[in-house]
């Protein structure tokens, strides 16, 4: 990974007619990968989304865990196992997925923005009913969730009130019962619901590549002809079909950049270039 080159005088510059534009929008950041295992990272992204509050920018958070869950589960001698690439989630895992999205991993996100000057709060999908699920039921993947419905209204009265909520994907039934839900899929539809000016993922990837130059600007028919001629593949496809899933819900901007560079949401937001990739309708 080459790290791209920026002086601070211009990006400060470059970033004024931005902060004027995004004043009072709402973005949502899907924040997982390997930017939250590394130390430095994780204090970035925190001062990062830190900042944009405080220049008037509505933010929300919605975090992964994964690797996280696996790794608890193998300390409590839990078997892991995957269908198709996703997790079943069973009685026991899904004890251990809201220990460690809603637990361990949300308010260790909370903390840190907190502990920069933000006003974090930590929610799941269960607060509130924020995150209404019924069972996936495309294949057996025990306790997983598909959204049914978020609760805007919860999240719009946070933001009122000067909070920023980070988000466990997790979620709830009209039983009460508790499901795992996956964190990109999450946020797609929360973006949707609170109708978000940008939706950010940030990944372990630099963005959409063409050989190798970076696309910094993508319309959704030209993602959809790069997946068709294989030039989008492998786990690159899932994440641009949830941007596709984003724009469908109203979400002006899908962003996927690369979460390993230093400063990457500032970056691509206050940036003309950015450090990925944005796709929009058309």
């Amino acid at each position: 990974m080459t790290l791209p080159k920026f002086r601070k005088e211009d990006v400060l510059v470059e970033a004024l007619p931005y902060i004027q534009e995004f004043e009072s929008k709402t973005f949502v950041i899907k924040y997982g990968g390997a930017v939250m295992e590394e130390e430095n990272l994780k204090q970035m992204v925190a001062q990062d989304v830190t900042l944009l509050r405080k220049i008037g920018i509505n933010i929300i958070v919605v975090h992964g865990g994964g690797k996280e869950i696996t790794s608890l589960s193998n300390k409590l001698n839990l078997k892991t196992n995957f269908v198709n690439g996703q997790r079943y989630t069973d009685d026991d895992t899904i004890g251990v997925v809201q220990m460690v999205l809603a637990g361990q991993i949300n308010k260790d996100i909370v903390r840190r923005i907190n502990m920069h000057g933000g006003r974090a709060v930590g929610v799941s999908g269960i607060d509130g009913n924020l995150l209404g699920v019924k069972k996936y039921e495309k294949e057996d993947l025990g306790l997983v969730g598909e959204i049914e419905n978020v609760n805007d209204r919860f999240l719009a009265n946070l933001m009122k009130d000067g909070y920023l909520p980070v988000i466990a994907p997790v979620g709830v039934d009209g039983n009460g019962a508790v499901y795992n839900v996956n964190a990109d899929i999450a946020a797609c539809h929360i973006a949707g619901a609170v109708t978000s000016s940008k939706l950010v993922f940030m990944t372990d990837v630099e963005g959409i590549k063409d050989g190798e130059r970076l696309m910094t600007h993508l319309t959704r028919s030209e993602a959809q002809k790069m997946i068709e001629k294989g030039i989008i593949n492998g786990g690159m496809i899932p994440k641009v079909e949830s941007a596709f899933r984003a724009l469908d819900a109203g979400v002006k901007k899908v962003h996927i950049i690369d979460g390993r560079i230093p400063h990457a949401l500032l970056l691509e937001i206050f940036t003309k270039e950015g450090v990925g990739t944005e796709i929009v309708d058309e």
